[in-house]
């Protein structure tokens, strides 16, 4: 473990879970631990072809180097910020590629960002409805309820 891990630990961090890379090949569990995810994750990481080529033991357990845990890391950090399988698809290649140009990592993250503030504003429009219903339910034991009005589309189903 690094020193910088160490004291994140010490400090009870989100990422105290995450140890350091390893220098040589390690198992899955290993690899999983390194980078923060879980091993059914890493096995489906590995099946979209995200990882390359992974080595395998002559009995057949799938060794992970240095780049595959730094791989796996670049994934982890791209799904907490939401991006899409396709996206970062498409940016490990861009980061695995030194020769990229910097505005196609910057395309994609831009569209990203922007289709984030329509979700929100999206959500934010549902809140508003919901706040607005639940501002005129009396919440009581009567039958009416304007929630369920607006649900079935403005007037009460048969039931």
């Amino acid at each position: 473990m690094t020193l910088a891990s160490s004291r994140r630990r010490a400090r009870g961090s989100a990422r105290a879970s995450v140890v350091a890379i390893p220098a040589e090949p390690v198992n899955i569990g290993d690899a999983a631990r390194a980078s923060g995810v879980s091993t059914r994750m890493v096995r489906h990481y590995e099946s979209l072809g995200l990882l390359g080529q992974v080595v395998r033991t002559e009995s057949g357990y799938r060794q992970y180097g240095e780049a595959d845990v730094h791989a796996l890391r670049f994934i982890k950090r791209a799904r907490d910020l939401g991006f899409s399988m396709s996206e970062i698809t498409d940016l490990l290649d861009l980061w695995r590629n030194r020769r990229r140009a910097s505005a196609s990592v910057r395309r994609i993250t831009q569209a990203h960002a922007e289709d984030l503030a329509r979700r929100i504003e999206a959500m934010q429009a549902m809140r508003r409805t919901l706040m607005n219903l639940l501002e005129h339910c009396h919440g009581d034991a009567r039958p009416e309820c304007p929630i369920l009005d607006d649900l079935a589309g403005g007037e009460e189903t048969a039931r």
